[in-house]
Order: structure tokens, then C-alpha cells, then sequence
């Protein structure tokens, strides 16, 4: 499963929909998930992944990390395992 099909899938979880109604340009907000289903979201995909994303959910702007939508998240993550190795 690639890395995208995985965010997906925990994204969707969050949201309690089907991973086909989550799509690249989906905002987290248009999928009814609140901050503290983002932070649940990003401990799934940091334990998912074996990574660290760095995210401040107090000051989610403050942040490098953009979640503006679903495929800036997967870019993100995607860099993040590629950084890893």
C-alpha cells in the first residue's frame, strides 16, 4: 500500500468515512475533522510511519507542516519517509 493509501486510510478513520470520499483536495475541515481529531490523526500517522511530524497543535500556523488539504499532508509525509532513510 503506497504511502498516500495510508494517509488516506487514517485520515478517513478520523472522519469516520469511506478512504474513496477522502479525496487530494479534501481539507480537513470539509471532512468534519476538528483539532483534536488532527492531533489524533497525526499520532496515528507519526506511529504508521515511524516519524516525527512537526506540528505544534497549539499554534497549528506556526508550524512547517502544511495541512492546508489532503494532498499537502501526503506531500509532507511523503517527505518526511524519504528524509528518514
Amino acid at each position: 500500500m503506497s504511502i498516500s493509501d495510508r494517509v488516506i486510510n487514517i485520515i478517513a478513520e478520523q472522519a469516520v468515512l469511506e478512504p474513496s470520499d477522502v479525496t487530494p483536495d479534501s481539507t480537513l475541515e470539509d471532512l468534519g475533522i476538528d483539532s483534536l481529531g488532527l492531533v489524533e490523526s497525526i499520532f496515528a500517522i507519526e506511529e504508521e510511519f515511524d516519524i516525527t511530524v512537526p506540528f505544534n497543535a497549539n499554534e497549528p500556523t506556526a508550524s512547517d507542516f502544511d495541512i492546508s488539504n489532503v494532498a499537502a499532508i501526503i506531500a509532507g509525509i511523503e517527505k518526511l519517509v524519504s528524509e528518514k532513510v
